[in-house]
This record gives C-alpha cells, sequence and structure tokens, in this order.
C-alpha cells in the first residue's frame, strides 16, 4: 500500500511528474462556474481559469485531466467533483470518500500525486485519506505485466500539524484492515484454502498485544461436535478449519464476539451452482475476512472491548464424501438439520461458529456472511441486510452510516420459522422448494443459535464483490466490506 504523507504551508516542492488534484464544487444552478476549494491562493488564478476552458461543471465523483498549467510546477490537473455541502456530517464524510477514490482511481498509476486537501478538520481529513488509500489499491500478484512502483502521495493542508497526523496515522490502520481483507477475498481459490486462510491470519496477528489464535482442524471440530464445518467441507481436498481469534486487554469495558463466514470456495456442493454463478465464488470468505481484519486492527489500536472472533472456513465442493440432499447433520449446539440444498451451506457453518460464540457470554454477537443470493434480489449489490435483536441490529446501522458503509435494516418475521421444520430432524437448513423471503428465512435459521444474546447478522452477499465497473473508492473485485462498520461498533462499545 502506498503510504499517504502531510504537507502544510509551502506548495514549492511538488515534484515535476506529479499530478495535482483539485476537489472543485459544483456550478450553482444561477451561475456556470464551478470553483475549487481551499487552494493556495498563487494557484486560483491558473486552477480556475482551467476549469472554466475545459467546462467542467463537477458533478459529484466526475474526474477530468488535463495538463497543469504552469504556475503549478507538475504535469498533471486532475480535479473532482465535489457537493460537500449537502446531507449530516457522516454523509459529507462519505462524499469526500467517494470523491478522493474516484481522483486516485483515474490519475495515471505512473505519476506522483499531490493533493489539495478539500477540509482541514481532522474527521474529515481522515475521510480524505480513507477514499485516498482505499482509492489507490490493486491487485496483482497474478499478473506478468510490469508493476507500476509506489509512488509518493502528499495532501497538502494550509495548517494541521500533529492533529491532522494523528488523522492520518487513524486512516491508514483502517485502510490496511480493508485491503487485508480485499487481498483475501481476491487471492484464487487454489492459493487461498481454509488452512492458508488461518495461517496467514496468524502470521498477521503475530507481535499484536493481548491477542491470541486458536486453530482447530478437522479431527478436532468432529471431536468437539462442529458438524456444520465438518459436513460442508467433508468433500474437499482441503478440509475445514475453525480459527479463534482471543483479545483480550487487561482492563476490558465490554465484550463482543464476531462470527464469519469463510467459505473459500463454494461449488454449491451435490446442489451444484450454474457455471456462470461459481466465477465469484472465492469471495465466500469475505465475512471471514472481514471480521479477522476488524480484530487485528482493534486490536493494534489497543481497544478496551474483549473480542472473540470465530472465523469458520471449509470449501464446499464436489466428491464421493459431499454432503447429500437429505442427509441430516448434528450441529454444534446438538440440533439436528436435515440438508435440503447443500448449496445453503453458510447457515450450517455460522450456526456452529454462532453456537461456540454465545458459549462465551459476550454482550453482544455479530455475524456477518455472504449467505444469500435474496439480498441481492432485496437490496442489490450496494446494500447489505441487517437482521437480529432490535437494538444491535440498530447499533449495526449506525455504525455502518457512521463509517460510510450502506447497510439497511430488515425484519425476522416469526410466521417463516414454520418452513424451516422437517419430518425428519429438527430443522431443515432451506425450505424445499425455495420459499419467499429467502434473506429472512436464512437469519430465522441463524437465530434459532443465539438463544438470549444481542445478535446482529449482516448479510453481504451483493456488497462483498464489486463485479461492475469501479466505482468512488470501491475497486473492481472484493471490496472488504464490513471492516469499517465491525470497528466503528467495537470502538462504540468501547465507551
Amino acid at each position: 500500500m502506498n503510504s499517504l504523507k502531510l504537507q502544510t504551508n509551502s506548495v514549492a516542492s511538488i515534484l515535476p511528474n506529479s499530478a495535482v488534484i483539485v476537489f472543485v464544487n459544483p456550478a450553482l444552478a444561477d451561475e456556470n462556474t464551478a470553483l475549487p476549494l481551499r487552494l493556495p491562493p498563487e494557484w486560483s488564478p491558473s486552477v480556475e481559469e482551467a476549469i472554466s476552458a475545459l467546462g467542467f461543471k463537477a458533478d459529484p465523483g466526475q474526474v477530468v485531466c488535463s495538463q497543469a498549467p504552469q504556475a503549478l510546477g507538475a504535469q498533471l490537473l486532475v480535479l473532482v467533483g465535489l457537493d460537500s455541502s449537502s446531507g449530516d456530517e457522516a454523509q459529507r464524510a462519505e462524499a469526500l470518500r467517494v470523491a478522493s477514490g474516484a481522483a486516485v482511481r483515474q490519475a495515471p498509476k505512473e505519476r506522483n500525486l499531490f493533493i489539495v486537501s478539500p477540509v482541514e478538520q481532522p474527521a474529515e481529513v481522515q475521510a480524505v485519506s480513507d477514499g485516498l488509500l482505499l482509492g489507490d489499491y490493486s491487485f496483482t500478484s497474478y499478473t506478468t505485466k510490469a508493476k507500476t512502483p509506489e509512488r509518493d502521495i502528499t495532501l497538502w493542508v494550509s495548517d494541521g500539524g500533529e492533529i491532522l497526523e494523528a488523522s492520518l496515522a487513524k486512516s491508514a490502520e483502517v485502510v490496511q484492515g480493508v485491503n487485508l481483507a480485499r487481498t483475501l477475498i481476491n487471492t484464487p481459490p487454489q492459493a487461498m484454502f481454509p488452512a492458508e486462510f488461518v495461517t496467514q491470519i496468524e502470521a498477521a496477528s503475530q507481535g499484536i498485544a493481548n491477542l491470541s489464535c486458536e486453530i482447530l482442524d478437522e479431527k478436532q471440530l468432529k471431536a468437539q461436535g462442529y458438524g456444520g464445518l465438518v459436513a460442508v467441507g467433508q468433500g474437499s481436498p482441503n478440509p475445514p478449519r475453525l480459527l479463534i481469534m482471543r483479545y483480550t486487554p487487561d482492563d476490558a469495558k465490554s465484550s463482543v464476539a464476531l462470527v464469519g463466514k469463510g467459505i473459500t470456495f463454494d461449488s454449491g456442493g451435490l446442489s451444484l451452482k450454474p457455471p456462470k454463478s461459481m466465477l465469484t465464488m472465492k469471495s465466500d470468505m469475505s465475512g471471514a475476512a472481514a471480521v479477522c481484519a476488524a480484530t487485528l486492527v482493534a486490536a493494534k489500536r489497543g481497544v478496551k472491548v474483549q473480542i472473540t472472533t470465530f472465523a469458520c472456513m471449509a470449501e464446499n465442493l464436489v466428491d464421493s464424501r459431499s454432503t447429500r440432499p437429505s442427509d441430516v447433520i448434528t450441529l454444534k449446539s446438538g440440533t439436528t438439520v436435515e440438508v435440503t440444498n447443500t448449496d445453503a451451506e453458510g447457515r450450517l457453518v455460522l450456526a456452529d461458529g454462532l453456537s461456540a460464540a454465545c458459549d462465551e457470554n459476550p454482550d453482544m454477537v455479530i455475524d456477518i456472511a455472504t449467505l444469500t443470493g435474496a439480498q441481492i434480489v432485496a437490496l442489490g449489490n450496494r446494500t447489505a441486510g441487517v437482521m437480529g435483536s432490535e437494538a444491535t441490529r440498530q447499533a449495526v446501522v449506525d455504525a455502518a452510516k457512521e463509517s460510510g458503509e450502506d447497510m439497511w435494516p430488515m425484519p425476522l418475521p416469526g410466521h417463516l420459522m414454520k418452513a424451516l421444520d422437517s419430518t425428519v430432524a429438527d430443522m431443515v437448513n432451506t425450505p424445499m422448494p425455495a420459499a419467499e423471503a429467502g434473506m429472512l428465512m436464512a437469519g430465522q435459521f441463524l437465530s434459532r443459535f443465539v438463544g438470549d444474546t444481542p445478535w446482529a447478522h449482516i448479510d453481504i452477499a451483493g456488497p462483498s464483490f464489486n463485479e461492475a465497473t469501479p466505482w468512488g473508492y470501491t475497486p473492481k473485485g472484493g471490496t472488504g466490506v464490513g471492516v469499517r462498520t465491525l470497528l466503528h461498533l467495537i470502538e462504540a462499545h468501547n465507551r
């Protein structure tokens, strides 16, 4: 990840091969001129002239690159539209992230960047930094093309000093977590199987105070009754794993348990997916990536919250040992489940994880998963669905808004429970034929494994992986969604 440095006062040190990024207010309805935000005085006339000559209207997120005016001492001028006046504080912060990400993505990769910050308050500068660093992410581990060398990224403010340096440092911690999750998701499945995932997280946890990792292999999982994980993973040559991360600060004020679905590749099992639907199924471990990355960042920050994290890792493949439709399995809780569809496997591994998490008696438990295609039907590819206990569900939605992630509260109607009844076991994993409200039905399934523990379930099937054109600070591929929300939720629990 390229680093971001702060520069105050002088703009004389710009490297000749740099691109200068300037944020521009949209043109007002009764005027025809968009105006740059917070420019150094010596740059204002030439940049305003360039904006006018280009006819740049500064629609939110619009980016235009042109030759830089001579007064800037740089090679390129990058203009980005930013409507910084509308919405509340959280909405304005997200607008800063989106515009910053759009600008850095579209600036030539081989150029050093000199960004004129449109804001100077610490929280807003942190949002600009978030967008710049998130937008600068790329996954190039498997391409044979020449790698673009790291570049200097400088954020200019007229004043700020140590307070803004602290904001940039905090931003870098968050972005490092999000980008770790993105890289785990983007890694091809032959190189990111359950044992490899837990090995990488265990390595990343080394040296972090009060953080430890425990790994249960397939024999331990079977011996300890993790029937969901064992059943889902038994058709793969890469056996399942349960990673338990424990962050135990001495003076913890509260406790949180996190559970993440970690299906490193999902073929659907014997209930095989269509080929097109498998193309993004390396991302089916996005929930596990999110909870692990959030735990690492929170532990590095030394939050006064005890965190116990369960990454439920398996690979759902087809083999003579694969779980069959109509098999009955016994989960960690002792509940028996008739497997009606082996492609509804995520709820089986999460059920085991939720049972183990609730055994820890946390103040609340949050699970996050790429759980249902029905989430995409209901809410699209950018909005996650949140279900669970009313207060905990709202706390997650509030944390998502503050962190700039789009999540929406959804109900868990009681009448859906009846559809999960089985004639041969305690319940089915999904109604067959498929019933309506598939996202809510999956939430109701999970609700049976949390008892009275305050709980929320986040379905990120759509937002976890961007198949479309990159936008804002969101790249193509793994997005790392959930990391920022979980961090905000944990830190709010720290107060």
